[in-house]
């Protein structure tokens, strides 16, 4: 595994709609498992291909719902849930949406305010290239929407209906 240098605005890859993908040879588990490593890295809650400068439909996401939770300290530590999403469709939204503030490793310093489904359901290809369904809410629905905008050239201040430089006593909030 190795990291990959995540690209930033205006890098053209970022508004182009990624391409579909059709092989799942070792080339992409290769590219699978260092955008893994990428995101941790960062850190960040998801990847899209885009970021990493690769035109393809392909997104990793890894996020603990409970993370926001107060933690018994005395419990192990839950592992995140680690979702990787290849050719991802949107299927179905709610017709609840919420607000939330956004961020991106690919736009580093700046935050904003977007709307989104409060629910969602997904359907795309795992890594092995099998299909699976997945229904998400909550600040999981936000992610798995937010990068799949990224494979569709859609960046969050696009969607936001404020955009700010957070201040320096500020904690930054990057989704991906």
């Amino acid at each position: 595994m190795a990291l990959r240098e995540i690209v930033f605005l205006p890098e053209p890859v970022l508004r182009r709609k990624a391409k579909p993908v059709t092989k799942f040879d070792k080339e992409l588990q290769t590219l699978i498992d260092d955008m893994i490593e990428t995101m941790r890295e960062a850190p960040g809650v998801g990847l899209a291909a885009p970021q990493v400068n690769i035109s393809q439909q392909l997104a990793v996401i890894e996020y603990d719902e409970d993370e926001d939770e107060e933690e018994n300290e005395d419990a192990p530590p839950k592992p995140k849930k680690l979702y990787v999403i290849i050719n991802p469709e949107i299927i179905k939204t709610s017709e609840e949406k919420v607000m939330g503030i956004e961020g991106c490793l690919s736009i580093p310093g700046l935050q904003g305010e977007v709307e989104r489904h409060e629910s969602i359901q997904v359907k795309a290809l795992n890594r092995h290239g099998s299909p699976v369904k997945l229904k998400v809410d909550g600040w999981m629905a936000r992610i798995f929407q937010h990068e799949i905008d990224h494979l569709n050239g859609v960046l969050f201040t696009d969607r936001a209906t404020r955009v700010w430089k957070p201040r320096e006593d500020e904690d930054e909030v990057p989704l991906d």
